[in-house]
């Protein structure tokens, strides 16, 4: 199993009378680290999995004393794709209330009705966490440093997937296909939430098509046949299910800034080659410092998240078509970073330093890039109150 940075963050919630949430995309590894977790703790063990058509109907409806009943003598019940129960919330809540000694833990997909269901029913009663793929630290903790820096440009085409990060290339590519598919389809569709999948992919390959641009949903629509309020809809959804993520512009200041700008990036580059069928070489490739963004953006989510940084996120823009690739707001100032893969002489926008005259500004590339993903300070683990 590959070291993964949540497992001692979650370790040290255990036993504080709340339930661990874990979500992300499928096929990260949720589930793996869940075994790991409960093997670890040497305890009676109930698996119920929500893929499992005899548990959804197990647990439909079911009142508190047949669940106490299924339940026994368990010390820890992990529901695992909690997302494909009929009422979910409900069912976590009674066990979270009603057996105080049973230690709940819960995968799930997709932040859809997942989400919804345990925020409503399970306030001040769970802890969430987000497992994302593999990050470039959890592989340097597995194999070393060099190693995985070698590794770099293979990375930025293929990604960070478990089962690509085994796999030979072709494999790799195989693997990525099947992803991108039950990304694209599995969850949603199970859901009722997508009516028109030939619709989906078209998005998707748009959207990839932009990776690193300003996505304007009107544009978007007219290219794949389709009205804006859906293609919000459809991104939305996308997010919820951790296919992509949405960065916004910032404006503060300047009446020249892009007001309601927005870009797009997905959350592992081997998805969005997959996508558009591209698993070519850096040195063959057109979108390389696509690619070089993508992949920063998506290690620097994965830090933010695993180190409890809830940091503002932006990226700058004018109409005069100055920019800057991404902005944190963090230490009371902000912070810029502007992405190159060419090591080369970059000037930060005079605009934004009159615009933002306390902020910092960085230049991230291949020499230095491991202080701006790293982490450095390792995740929080819980104290007690």
């Amino acid at each position: 199993m590959f070291p993964r940075l949540l497992e001692p963050v979650i370790r040290s919630w255990l036993d504080r009378k709340k339930a661990i949430i874990l979500i992300g995309p499928r096929q990260v590894g949720k589930t793996t680290l869940i075994e790991q977790i409960t093997t670890r703790l040497g305890r009676d063990t109930m698996w119920l999995t929500g893929d499992d058509p005899a548990t959804r109907t197990l647990l439909e409806n079911i009142s508190l004393a047949r669940l106490k009943a299924v339940i026994g003598q368990q010390e820890v019940v992990v529901v695992d794709e909690a997302q494909r129960l009929h009422n979910a919330g409900l069912t976590l809540k009674l066990i979270t209330d009603h057996l105080p000694n049973v230690q709940l833990l819960v995968t799930g997909s997709s932040s859809l009705d997942l989400a919804a269901e345990i925020k409503e029913s399970l306030v001040g009663r769970k802890r969430e966490f987000r497992l994302f793929p593999l990050s470039f630290v959890e592989m340097s903790d597995y194999h070393g440093y060099l190693a995985e820096r070698s590794l770099l440009e293979h990375r930025m085409i293929f990604g960070y997937y478990p089962e690509v990060v085994k796999s030979d290339l072709r494999h790799a590519q195989n693997v990525l296909a099947d992803l991108s598919d039950g990304l694209m389809y599995k969850d949603l569709l199970a859901l009722d939430q997508i009516k028109k999948p030939s619709l989906l992919v078209k998005l998707l390959q748009a959207l990839a098509l932009q990776l690193g641009n300003e996505v304007s949903y009107n544009e978007v629509a007219q290219l794949v046949g389709a009205d804006p309020q859906t293609i919000e809809r459809y991104i939305d959804l996308l997010e919820q299910t951790f296919v992509l993520f949405r960065l916004p512009s910032i404006s503060r200041n300047a009446r020249n800034e892009i007001k309601k700008g927005r870009k797009i990036y997905f959350y592992d580059n081997g998805i969005r080659n997959s996508i558009i069928k591209n698993f070519n070489p850096l040195d063959l490739r057109q979108d390389t410092g696509a690619l070089w963004e993508n992949f920063l953006l998506a290690e620097r989510r994965k830090r933010n998240s695993y180190t409890d940084l809830n940091y503002n996120s932006f990226f700058w823009r004018t109409t005069t078509q100055q920019e800057i690739d991404y902005v944190e707001e963090f230490d009371g100032k902000l912070h810029a970073f502007e992405f190159k893969w060419r090591v080369g002489k970059v000037r930060v926008p005079q605009s934004f330093i009159k615009a933002y005259p306390n902020s910092e500004f960085s230049v991230i590339t291949p020499e230095n890039f491991d202080d701006f993903i790293g982490q450095e300070d390792r995740p929080p683990t819980a104290t007690t109150p």
